[in-house]
């Protein structure tokens, strides 16, 4: 028996957990039994943004309801493929449930795609899967850590990395909403390691300021109400929070001094209403962390990029060491639990969930 938390599409407050039979598992197939996911606002932002950016078609639910990613780990616990055995752990894109059948293809000492037909339309960063026993990036004591700012903190490195190429589009300064956010802390890490003349700033709710300002990774943090201490200098945004008026209080406030628009995910779900049109200053454009990922991998080649980004991971990793405590829950309905409390900004930022399905 397999169980997974079905999302209702247009309202993902609203969720549910299903009973599926394990039928037969298919020719060259393999079975995950899912060990631990993280949940975090990136899954919130997986499922506001799942029928614009096709996050729903990885692991299709019933009818209205579908399966939110997560990113985690999990065990073979039956394989049809010689190349893989039964036992061995892996780590990618897996959904909030308690089993996944993959169908690998390319498979190799470090890894499998997942060429099963329905994934192949999407981008293949989120159909690869490590083999942990040979994965460079994989640290037995910081699973945990992994799961949690892992593929948050890549989303971070390639917004530096496309504003750094565009010579921040001459910007003196970056702006970040929801500030507390692990996306926005990976960010603010890497600007402060490579481009240490842009100065970062932080926008935060006001209970959440003592522990953003307690990051360190900030120049200066405020909160959404003393906006208006901006500094009117040339700047680039990044909103992660989805909050329409607090977007448009920054393009209003900075006005002609905005050099950039950026729109990373979606922390804030009730703030998502007016959208962003007709607001002076640029038009914000949404970030799509794959496509720059396979760009940098074709420029760079595979291993190097690998180790760029590695070299900055185990930084932000040193710098963020004691800023989150990992709290692990059992059981799927805790998923359900606590991707809920997340889509209502109930979660602490100071915690870290894992769930252990």
């Amino acid at each position: 028996m397999s169980q997974a938390v079905h999302v209702l599409r247009d309202n993902i407050s609203d969720a549910k957990l299903v009973d599926t039979e394990l039928g037969p598992l298919a020719e060259g197939a393999v079975r995950l039994k899912i060990e631990s996911f993280s949940v975090t606002a990136n899954n919130v932002t997986y499922a506001v943004a799942g029928d614009q950016m096709g996050y729903w078609n990885f692991f299709p639910g019933e009818g209205p309801r579908g399966v939110v990613p997560m990113w985690g780990h999990a065990r073979v616990e039956a394989s049809n493929q010689p190349e893989i055995a039964i036992g061995e752990r892996v780590y990618g894109y897996l959904p909030m449930a308690t089993h996944l059948d993959v169908l690998p293809g390319k498979v190799s000492v470090g890894g499998f795609m997942d060429r099963a037909e329905h994934r192949q339309p999407m981008s293949p960063i989120y159909n690869q899967y490590s083999r942990l026993a040979a994965d460079p990036e994989h640290d037995p004591a910081r699973e945990a850590q992994r799961m949690i700012f892992g593929p948050l903190f890549k989303t971070g490195y390639l917004i530096e990395t496309m504003f750094r190429t565009e010579d921040w589009f001459g910007a003196e300064a970056m702006v970040m909403t929801s500030a507390s956010s692990k996306t926005s802390m990976a960010l603010a890490s890497v600007a402060r390691d490579k481009s240490p003349r842009v100065r970062r700033i932080g926008l935060t709710s006001a209970g959440n300021v003592a522990f953003t300002e307690g990051t360190g990774l900030y120049d200066q943090v405020l909160a959404y109400d003393k906006l208006v201490d901006l500094e009117p200098v040339p700047t680039v945004s990044v909103d992660f929070a989805g909050n329409s008026k607090v977007l448009r209080a920054i393009h209003e406030h900075l006005g002609v001094n905005l050099a950039y628009s950026c729109l990373v995910g979606a922390t804030h779900v009730d703030g998502r209403v007016g959208g962003s049109k007709d607001m002076p200053g640029p038009q914000p454009i949404l970030f799509f962390a794959p496509h720059y990922a396979v760009a940098a991998i074709k420029e760079l080649g595979p291993k190097a990029f690998g180790e760029a980004v590695a070299k900055s991971w185990h930084t932000f990793l040193g710098e963020v060491e004691g800023t989150v405590e990992v709290e692990t829950r059992s059981g799927i309905a805790a998923a359900r639990d606590t991707f809920i409390a997340m889509v209502k900004g109930e979660v602490d930022p100071a915690k870290g969930i894992v769930i252990e399905p």
